[in-house]
């Protein structure tokens, strides 16, 4: 079993597909959020950390932490909020850019092993960031979309991804090491999208033997009832072989379906974690009527 092992300095998390499913917090990205934006610019980083805060006490096993904001310092903004968060929680992070210069400021500060968003199999990414990975010893999502843009056939998908997996060996980072993103596509624009995902998921699985990971959100893309929707897919793409996902844990359907799937593949021993979840407490005296009952009819 291939196993992406990713940790902060005291706690370690496993994505596997013996597993379970690992849910990296979404909500540490300005991108569409221009308070969030904003304040992040100015060195304000109050709204970071109340994100962080509820997305871990919602469940999160890891964060996602991005600073893509046009005109301002990314690699020191990045680097800042790293130290932040793991000032605030224990749980692992995945350093989120496009730029470079700001993936290693967040690596140079970070404490363990971080999971690093992304790489694509672009030639020019590909030989500037795979020599970050083994440097800094990370893992690293790899997107399945190359110099030709995304694919709408998943078999193309694969082979870029599979492209990503052979250049990073050339490196000296093994498989483990390589969580893919399959790019879900948006149901509403492609009907296909959510029959061809879960088929490209099972090869990931079945054939390069990686672990993966998605933007769950992307899938349903301009509908009503985007939460019912997406808790349907996460449950669906865990079944097909999905292993982690980047969404937000604030969003009760989507963490339903999760843990839902969880108890359906076996990963949540006895449903433990479903039962304390979801069951419901004693009436107020019920627990000491249910004693009296019982001595009666042991009395009898």
């Amino acid at each position: 079993m291939t196993r992406t092992v990713v940790s902060s300095a005291s706690k370690e998390v496993v994505i596997g597909f013996d597993q379970p499913f690992v849910i990296i917090g979404e909500r540490i990205n300005p991108t569409g959020r221009k308070l969030l934006a904003a304040e992040m610019a100015e060195g304000d980083y109050s709204r970071v950390e109340a994100d962080a805060l509820a997305q871990v006490e919602a469940g999160a096993h890891m964060l996602d932490v991005n600073a893509g904001i046009p005109l301002a310092d990314e690699p020191k903004i990045l680097a800042e909020c790293v130290q932040l968060v793991q000032s605030l929680t224990d749980v692992p992070l995945s350093i989120d850019s496009s730029i470079v210069a700001a993936l290693e400021a967040g690596l140079s500060v970070y404490q363990g092993k971080a999971l690093v968003n992304s790489v694509t199999g672009e030639e020019e990414r590909l030989e500037v960031v795979l020599p970050l990975i083994k440097k800094y010893g990370a893992a690293v999502v790899a997107i399945s979309n190359d110099e030709t843009g995304i694919s709408e056939d998943p078999n193309v998908r694969f082979d870029v991804a599979k492209k990503i997996v052979e250049r990073a060996a050339d490196y000296g980072i093994p498989k483990e090491d390589i969580v893919v993103d399959p790019l879900v596509m948006p149901v509403g624009a492609l009907n296909d999208a959510g029959r061809q995902v879960l088929h490209l998921i099972r090869r990931l699985r079945e054939e390069l033997k990686v672990n993966t990971t998605c933007g769950a959100s992307n899938f349903s893309f301009g509908l009503p009832n985007r939460h019912g929707l997406n808790s349907s897919f996460l449950a669906m793409a865990i079944g097909a072989g999905m292993t982690s996902a980047i969404t937000n844990p604030l969003h009760d359907p989507e963490m339903q379906g999760i843990m839902g799937a969880n108890v359906v593949m076996g990963h949540d021993a006895n449903c433990g974690r479903w039962i304390r979840k979801f069951r419901e407490p004693a009436a107020e005296g019920a627990e000491g009527a249910g004693r009296r009952e019982g001595r009666r009819r042991r009395r009898g």
